[in-house]
């Protein structure tokens, strides 16, 4: 048989088709954000029309969730980034004591199953009595976001050339400023790349918000309580909209990524 690197033209097929299968449910899920339903039910093709995007949030109910989800995400990715950065520099960067059980719970966080996750964090906060709403959620999305973006720091950081900062050491510069001019510039791809994870995870997350949120209603929450009623097209908008953010800061960050290479060659 030949081997699939002496045949680039299948390869790129079998690549696209998989790109495409990928691809399918977020294309269903952008068609029906147009479709001209008129009972409850949006499964089935109607007719074209643009007027849920005028109508976007005509539904209080999903908005507020929508909401609510955009800021707990905010949140959790500002919190999640500074100290997933400060624990990616520091085992990156250093030898201690613990370093190796720092590892090993890094990433039971991230092999951990979200049911557990979800289960164990709702034990603890009803065993010391704390009311579930958004400061439960975000202390939730926080603990598991926080291992992603350490280990995405740490990646970036690995490869970082000590001499650079002991230059800048040698030149006068203090720590804060070592790190603000030197450090985080070197390794500003792994925040903004872990950042955006923490955020993607939040804003998807339905498992661990559905044990920590109490009366609180989420964006997948809200989309997973109305399969029973009836999805509103609303919902295929607002998740078209999501994901055309998304695929342009990833566009962003690529093109960035290839002209500061076109730079450097």
């Amino acid at each position: 048989m030949t081997p699939l690197r002496r045949r680039p033209g299948a390869l790129h097929v079998y690549t696209l088709l998989l790109i495409g299968w990928l691809l399918l449910p977020i294309a269903v899920m952008i068609l029906f954000g147009f479709n001209d339903v008129h009972g409850k039910q949006n499964v089935r093709w109607e007719g074209f029309t643009l007027k849920w995007y005028a109508h976007l949030f005509d539904r209080s109910d999903l908005t507020r969730a929508l909401v609510t989800s955009l800021t707990i995400a905010l949140a959790s990715t500002a919190v999640t980034t500074v100290l997933g950065t400060c624990a990616g520099l520091a085992l990156a960067r250093y030898r201690f004591r613990g370093r190796r059980a720092a590892d090993l719970l890094l990433f039971m966080a991230i092999a951990c199953p979200e049911l557990v996750m979800g289960a164990s964090l709702l034990s603890m906060f009803v065993t010391f009595g704390v009311p579930r709403g958004p400061l439960t959620i975000l202390a939730a999305h926080v603990m598991f976001s926080v291992a992603f973006v350490t280990v995405t720091v740490r990646a970036r950081a690995v490869g970082l050339d000590p001499a650079v900062g002991e230059a800048a050491r040698d030149l006068g510069a203090g720590p804060w400023t070592r790190f603000r001019l030197v450090t985080l510039p070197m390794i500003r791809p792994g925040v903004a790349a872990g950042a955006l994870l923490a955020f993607v995870l939040s804003v998807d997350d339905f498992v661990v918000t559905s044990f920590t949120g109490g009366a609180t209603v989420t964006f997948p929450l809200w989309v997973y309580g109305s399969t029973r009623t009836g999805t509103p097209p609303q919902v295929n908008v607002m998740g078209t909209l999501i994901f055309a953010v998304g695929a342009l800061i990833a566009i962003g960050s690529a093109r960035r990524t290839f002209r500061r290479a076109r730079a450097q060659t």
